[in-house]
């Protein structure tokens, strides 16, 4: 017989689809929360770094940027820059302003702010923006505040603020300051004076912690990416640090394109598990479609005909669903954005970001072509005799073409995955880890029915009803456990991560933290210090360390201007980082390798290297780093490695030297005070009295602005992670959907020999009860496992979660998959019998 024909299928299959998608719905719904959560992580991580890179040069403040610590450039060196276009300079350091005056009475003696010095050019790029009146450049006693330490200190326009020794007056409050986010992270609120108001203040000393940068806007004939690759390497021992517009907050760029893959990939996640939910509700709906589809072939149609019409109506909802998905996910990123606020380093308008959004619509298309070939394939191959049996027929093994069919399809998904993201090996890695997920739970559920299978008969009929259901002839149990598998591993997931992002802050920091830390204290002030903490506060402990920076320039004969690229978790290869020199062994480090350096050490140079970092660059004891310190490169062989522990809020350095190599260079100290907290403001009072331009840091302060990050991390992995639970409860809906024929024909053939609805129930209830205890102890592990590397590996934290939270979601979560078990179950119990015998 000749085939329907595309035309004449569609006919069939349009006439054949009910308008209210009834069947398929769950189809559309799996792959509309795909798509959707896919779309608007993707767009949103789009929109964030497109406005990085559109706003660069505003970010930046100029074409390009050359920092230093701890000096300035030298007379040459700025008419050098001078050159290339036009120079704004900018110098920026910590300090404490107070009040001059009757301040309000539950306004702080005093707070640590970001003190920025600014010439008469700056801004190069954009505007500041006042709350009142134009921006014009400052004169030397006048200052502008933020809006922060405006409201922290209770002060108008017109009022005074001391820092150091000098009283500015407040001429207005910031409204917007255009280069704020290239500054990176702050510790306090921002106040602007001038540059000769900055050094009138006398914190601008030799040793004390200052950044001095340079902007340039470039004359159009220079090029900022050639300039900047130039100087690099030209000026590559002396320690600066360069960007350009394109780098202009390259932080912010790392931590928005590292969280938006991750995210991804749990929105990729969530898909492939409603792949699963898509294949059971394709399961069930041609199983309602059965008899039709026999009769269509009894009539004559051909296996193409039948693999058209459900190919034509499967592909028509799922185009839907995608497309829903597609709306949804573009629309939703304003949305984010305008409940997320400051959180956000940027507030990028509303666009349409073609690559995420067709990335998402063929993850969703081929997710859905995937799933729906078993299905389909089987409805194509059965004969006749073999639908109208129903549920009873044991089902043929899948054809070599659907097969080759579905490795295509994997592969095209892999090859998808792999080429979209920014890091292969872990979008490989987390694919990998989901594959291995799902074939584990697969392979216990073929277990479990073979268990079950061989299980003696018991006396009880509930639990023998229970035991049966789970290996009878069109038993779901594979996809029941996977379900339930998914969706109990999802809950210990999340609970886990929760509970170790609170620990972090809660349990480890508060438990190791001092009270204060200070900074910029000048080296021949340092008995000066010790008593006057130890007068306000006796029973304090004091650390105090030299206070330098440095860059590493160079490993062993490895220069890093001569990289490529830097190597995976050397960060601290990245611009100037803390250095000091101690005789022993620092406070929060272990001595892992090599030795200690002798008391009165005055060789040539040494230097103990945090052995984590010396294990990424592959060197250790013996080996050479050179490192450029104010300027100057120092050669030093490696005497020892340590184990540095970052997490007890003191002084940890990865570059400790002898006394020898830095003790003549000019440098402050820093120091932690651990006391009673309630004598904090006491001894900020003290220390600025008589050091005004020491900085004081309240470590609280401190902890609630990692909490607030962490906070924020944490909603957006519980938000994307909704999705894939979500999903999966969708996989539990469609396994319970793609079993209602065969239970619903149980449940007549029982409820005819005298069975009750209560026992129907209760035997449902033990099947799924059986269930989750056999998965309680598997998605245990398997969630606890998915949360450490999440915790550990990703963000780099510590693991610590609180199990009795953990264990109690998993209970909650198992309570919650049981009902929606029963649930499914109500409408079976609501059968009549003679209709259900007369259609089976």
């Amino acid at each position: 017989m000749k085939g329907l024909g595309w035309a004449a299928g569609w006919r069939i299959a349009r006439r054949d689809l009910h308008v209210g998608f009834r069947g398929l719905r769950l189809l559309f719904l799996c792959l509309f929360l795909g798509v959707a959560a896919l779309a608007a992580i993707g767009s949103l991580t789009a929109a964030i770094t497109q406005e990085l890179s559109d706003r660069g040069r505003v970010i930046l403040g100029g074409d390009i940027e050359i920092g230093m610590t701890q000096r300035e450039a030298g007379p040459r060196d700025r008419e050098a820059f001078r050159q290339l276009g036009t120079l704004s300079e900018t110098i920026r350091l910590r300090a404490m302003a107070q009040r001059v005056g009757q301040g309000s009475a539950t306004a702080p003696p005093a707070i640590l702010t970001e003190l920025k010095g600014v010439d008469a050019a700056y801004p190069l790029y954009g505007a500041m923006a006042l709350k009142e009146g134009r921006y014009r450049p400052l004169e030397d006693s006048q200052i502008l505040v933020s809006e922060a330490l405006a409201e922290r200190l209770a002060i108008n326009p017109g009022d005074r603020l001391q820092y150091g020794s000098v009283d500015f007056r407040v001429t207005g409050v910031i409204a917007d300051e255009p280069d704020r986010l290239g500054e990176g992270f702050t510790l306090g609120p921002v106040a602007i004076v001038s540059l000769d108001g900055l050094r009138r203040t006398g914190l601008v000393q030799p040793g004390s912690l200052y950044s001095s940068k340079y902007r340039i806007r470039l004359d159009p004939r220079y090029d900022a990416a050639t300039v900047r690759k130039d100087w690099e390497k030209a000026r590559a021992g002396e320690g600066w640090t360069f960007k350009d517009r394109m780098t202009a907050a390259p932080g912010a760029s790392r931590f928005i394109e590292r969280m938006g893959q991750f995210l991804s990939l749990i929105g990729l996640a969530a898909l492939v598990i409603a792949g699963i939910g898509v294949s059971n509700g394709v399961a069930s709906y041609l199983g309602g479609k059965r008899a039709g589809i026999a009769t269509l072939k009894v009539l004559g149609a051909t296996a193409a005909d039948i693999a058209r019409i459900y190919r034509m109506q499967v592909g028509a909802v799922a185009l839907l669903g995608v497309a829903a998905g597609l709306l949804v996910g573009a629309a939703l990123p304003p949305l984010v954005v305008a409940l997320a606020g400051d959180a956000l380093p940027v507030q990028p308008g509303f666009h349409l970001h073609t690559v995420p959004l067709v990335t998402s619509a063929a993850y969703g298309v081929l997710i859905a072509i995937l799933f729906t070939v078993p299905p389909l394939a089987l409805a194509r191959v059965q004969p006749a005799a073999a639908l109208f049996r129903g549920p009873v027929e044991s089902r043929p093994a899948l054809d070599r073409r659907s097969m080759l069919a579905m490795a295509i399809l994997i592969a095209a998904l892999l090859a998808l995955a792999l080429a979209t993201a920014a890091e292969p090996l872990f979008a490989a890695a987390v694919l990998g880890a989901v594959a291995a997920v799902l074939l584990l739970l697969f392979g216990l559920g073929a277990l479990v029915r073979w268990i079950a299978r061989r299980l003696p008969p018991t006396r009880r009929p509930l639990l023998r009803l229970a035991i049966a259901n789970l290996h009878r002839p069109g038993s779901q149990t594979a996809a029941l456990i996977v379900a339930l598998g998914l969706a109990l591993t999802l809950f210990v997931t999340l609970a886990g991560i929760e509970t170790s992002l609170n620990a972090e802050i809660r349990n480890v920091v508060p438990k190791k933290a001092p009270a204060q830390i200070v900074l910029d204290i000048p080296s021949p002030q340092r008995d000066r210090f010790r008593s006057i903490v130890t007068r306000e506060a006796p029973e304090a402990q004091l650390n105090i360390v030299p206070v330098l920076r440095g860059t590493i320039t160079a490993y062993g004969r490895q220069r890093v201007a001569d990289l490529p690229a830097l190597p995976e978790g050397a960060w601290f290869l990245r611009g100037e980082r803390g250095v000091t020199y101690s005789a022993t062994l620092p406070e929060g480090s272990d001595l892992l390798a090599g030795q200690w350096w002798p008391p009165g050490y005055r060789g040539p140079p040494l230097v103990s290297f945090d052995a984590k970092a010396a294990e990424t660059l592959g060197i250790g004891v013996g080996d050479t780093l050179t490192v450029s310190i104010l300027g100057r490169e120092i050669e030093a062989r490696i005497a020892s490695l340590r184990r540095v522990n970052w997490d007890t809020m003191g002084f940890n350095y990865v570059l400790v030297f002898p006394p020898s190599t830095l003790e003549a260079a000019p440098h402050s100290l820093a120091a932690t005070i651990t006391m009673d907290a309630r004598r904090n403001t006491a001894v900020t009072r003290a220390l600025l009295a008589a050091l005004p331009g020491v900085s004081v840091i309240a470590v609280g302060d401190v902890i609630d602005q990692v909490g607030t990050i962490l906070t924020q991390m944490s909603r957006a992995i519980l938000v994307a992670a909704s999705v894939a639970i979500l999903a999966g409860i969708a996989v539990l809906v469609g396994a319970i959907a793609a079993a209602r024929q065969a239970r619903a024909y149980d449940s007549v053939i029982l409820k005819t020999l005298g069975a009750t609805r209560a026992q129907l129930l209760g035997g449902q209830a033990l099947e799924y009860g059986l269930l989750a205890a056999i998965l309680a102890a598997v998605a245990l592990a398997l969630g606890s496992a998915a949360a450490w590397f999440v915790i550990v590996q990703i963000f780099e934290f510590g693991w610590s979660p609180d199990w009795g939270v953990v264990l109690a979601t998993l209970a909650g979560g198992a309570v919650m998959t049981l009902g929606i078990g029963l649930a499914g179950s109500l409408p079976l119990l609501s059968i009549r019998p003679a209709r259900a015998l007369r259609q089976a």
